[in-house]
């Protein structure tokens, strides 16, 4: 995984990948239909949650990025004005 993903989406992911290979589940997977439904549901709420933490991440890096680019210009005659 690239070194900018945060930790928590990491281990969010990892624990969506063990719970799926893992043979105990909250709900044994012998039972019809119902067995499988624990993994049908937390494995994807693990993956959606992964990637919203990835999504906010890059949301505060975004911000970061655009709020240290406009250091300095809060002095309005060192902004350029397009005409």
């Amino acid at each position: 995984m690239a070194e900018e993903t945060p930790l928590k989406a990491k281990i969010l992911l990892i624990l969506a990948i063990v719970y799926f290979l893992s043979p105990i589940d909250l709900i044994p997977d012998f039972i019809p239909v119902i067995g499988y439904l624990d993994d049908m549901i937390i494995v994807p709420a693990l993956i959606w949650l992964a990637f919203r933490e990835i999504e906010k991440n890059a949301r505060e890096k975004q911000e970061e990025a655009r709020r240290s680019s406009a250091v300095g210009l809060n002095e309005p005659e060192q902004c350029e004005v397009m005409k």
